[in-house]
């Protein structure tokens, strides 16, 4: 696939589990905000991004924890994502794939401390962002433990020549751009309605505006790791090969889904 095409199959996806996605996606942007209130509190944050002038040390530390959120929350969507992927790449007859509730967590603990230490030093956090984001997927549709799904990602990633990777920043950039506007906008029009002079009622206001987009935005970037997954198995092991080989031999197609030795 192109990388338009991609993204695409990523809405694709959303669209067939729409009402799980989107409400899942409501909960962990909404536990997000309620973390990331206080600190938005502590960093005094003003005029949507900026802090006060004494604060910049909590800003950081608000930045990084947000970095270390949504990758979090990506990453338990993407159990329900992945769960949802083979019934829409094959049918009804497809093997079904449990969210591996458990494992899918441990992953997205560990995506959520390496993001976050990552961020920390500004220029590591692409790297660790686009070598975890095929760890759950592989737990789901690999049935891989939650260690050799993270190795699996990043050898994929790498084996790939970074393409999956990059295509992930590159999701991950638009729907940044995205967000902001949407965010900024959203802003605006409860400012409208609600007094942001009170700092509380602005950080407030701010979090609900952020939470309206993230909810949607969350999601599809679950999506779009899904997709690179499958796409990156079609590109590197061929597994597009033997799913149609499966369905043409009137066979399951778990052996296809399994991770090749």
């Amino acid at each position: 696939m192109t990388v338009g095409e991609l993204l695409d199959a990523a809405m694709a996806l959303l669209r067939t589990r729409a009402a799980p996605l989107l409400g899942w996606g409501f909960l962990v942007a909404l536990l997000e905000q309620v973390v990331l209130f206080p600190l938005r509190q502590l960093a005094d944050v003003v005029n949507v991004v900026f802090p006060a002038e004494d604060r910049w040390g909590w800003f950081w530390l608000l930045l990084v924890t947000g970095f270390a959120t949504e990758a979090a929350c990506i990453a338990l969507l993407g159990g329900l994502s992945s769960a949802a992927a083979p019934r829409a790449l094959l049918g009804p007859a497809a093997p079904l794939r449990p969210a591996r509730p458990l494992a899918t967590g441990v992953v997205a603990v560990v995506a959520a401390l390496v993001c976050g230490l990552a961020a920390v030093s500004v220029v590591a956090w692409p790297i660790a962002y686009a070598l975890l984001g095929l760890a759950v997927p592989a737990v789901v549709l690999d049935r891989l433990d939650p260690g050799r799904a993270l190795l699996r990602s990043i050898g994929l990633v790498v084996r790939s020549g970074l393409r999956a990777g990059g295509i992930r920043l590159l999701g991950y950039t638009s729907w940044l751009l995205i967000r902001l506007a949407t965010g900024i906008g959203s802003y605006a029009a409860l400012g409208l309605f609600v007094d942001t002079g009170v700092a509380w009622r602005d950080h407030l206001v701010l979090g609900l505006a952020w939470l309206a987009v993230n909810a949607v935005a969350y999601p599809v970037l679950a999506c779009l790791d899904t997709v690179l997954h499958l796409e990156t198995r079609m590109r590197n092991e061929g597994l597009d090969i033997a799913l149609r080989r499966a369905t043409s031999r009137g066979v399951s197609a778990e052996g296809a889904l399994a991770v090749p030795r």
